[in-house]
């Protein structure tokens, strides 16, 4: 039996790359395969699995700038001992030079976070993302293919890294359909209800971390003020997401008399039942190689207003045009998309439907199986 070696920092189900990786992983294990994880923070079903090995690496401090080195080193030292036996092996982006597969979720090189806070911190910043970018530039050029989860993201690689296209894949992430089912409107009351949530106006949603600016919630704050300063706005703002600046946005809607139009509510494990009470989302990231947040959004049946140049943009068809940003620093033009989305939302209901069936008819496993294919098509 041929091992798989999969390298990544976490194996959960708590949004992002995460469960993508996790959802490689169970695939792999009940399939039958002989599976070694490397990782800080694997998944307790995972582990459990048969023919699960789990190599857990130590985050010092739950820093990621402490933590990538050792678990590079721990993963290349399980490639060296399962090389002989013809290992298969996906690692993500820059976390290990490993001379097989890549399984790009985020582009360091795509993005170059804006400078922000002390001087030190932000030399910190900048050393930071020189070193990712280059330990990505290596692990992507001695991949022997390289996975990517949107159109977008494989032309970056490309055009940034230099890589042959021929070798550079797009396999769209999957979903899991009956935790992400269509919201009825008897269930959207039902969710609120239990959350304590108004039944009598709209509630849009915010999912990311705050602190990340490229998620760009300092351009959302600024449109949502603009927009609660006439009084016709009747829309209220829900915010998951934990991050160093969490105290800070919601010391700044207070001061702005936004209390009771901005509901925070700091880090959740329970994304799809937040989303089941709304009745959109809004993610104007600066860059976003996919968005995942915005895909479990359009599977509950939810109108996403995107970045245009985000990955899970590429899928949206002519009719949701509208929840397309072209610019994620213009407060104005996000300002519009929300009166659009507020005027429009029986409309873009019906035109998110075609869009939401066919996301949640693409399962994890159809898109592990395409990355198996890949990775043993180049082996």
């Amino acid at each position: 039996m041929t091992p798989w070696l999969l390298v990544a920092g976490d194996f959960t189900p708590l949004g992002g790359m995460d469960v993508a990786n996790l959802a490689l992983a169970r695939h792999l294990a009940r399939r039958g395969d002989e599976l070694h994880v490397v990782a800080h923070r694997v998944w307790a079903d995972l582990e459990e699995l048969p023919g699960v090995n789990v190599h857990h690496v130590w985050r010092p401090f739950g820093r990621h700038l402490l933590g990538s080195p050792l678990l590079s080193r721990t993963a290349q030292r399980v490639w060296r001992r399962l090389r002989s036996r013809g290992v298969r092996a996906v690692a993500n982006g820059g976390n290990c030079s490993l001379a097989d597969a890549n399984w790009v979720h985020y582009l360091h090189a795509a993005f170059a976070p804006p400078p922000a806070g002390s001087r030190s911190r932000r030399a910190k910043q900048a050393f930071t993302h020189e070193r990712d970018v280059a330990a990505e530039r290596r692990a992507l050029r001695g991949a022997r293919v390289v996975i990517c989860n949107s159109e977008g993201t494989r032309r970056q690689v490309v055009e940034q890294h230099g890589l042959d296209d021929t070798r550079v894949h797009v396999v769209y992430y999957g979903t899991d359909a009956p935790r992400l089912a269509l919201v009825t409107e008897t269930a959207r009351r039902a969710a609120r209800t239990k959350l304590g949530w108004p039944l009598d106006r709209p509630l849009v949603g915010f999912v990311g971390a705050l602190g990340d600016r490229r998620k760009a919630f300092d351009t959302l704050f600024e449109s949502w003020t603009a927009l609660c300063r006439d009084r016709r706005w009747d829309a209220e703002l829900v915010v998951a997401g934990a991050g160093a600046e969490l105290s800070h946005w919601r010391g700044r809607a207070a001061a702005a008399g936004l209390g009771d139009r901005v509901r925070f509510l700091g880090f959740r494990t329970d994304v799809p039942e937040i989303l089941s009470a709304l009745d959109g989302l809004v993610h104007p990231a600066r860059y976003e190689a996919y968005g995942l947040s915005v895909h479990e959004a359009l599977c509950r049946g939810l109108p996403a207003i995107v970045t245009a140049c985000a990955g899970v943009a590429e899928r949206y068809p002519a009719d949701l045009r509208h929840c397309l940003l072209l610019n994620p620093d213009d407060a104005g033009e996000l300002a519009e998309r929300l009166r659009y989305w507020r005027s429009n939302l029986a409309q873009l209901r019906e035109a998110v439907l075609p869009l939401s069936s066919a996301l949640r008819s693409r399962t994890w496993d159809a898109m592990a199986s395409e990355i198996v294919t890949h990775v043993e098509r180049a082996a």
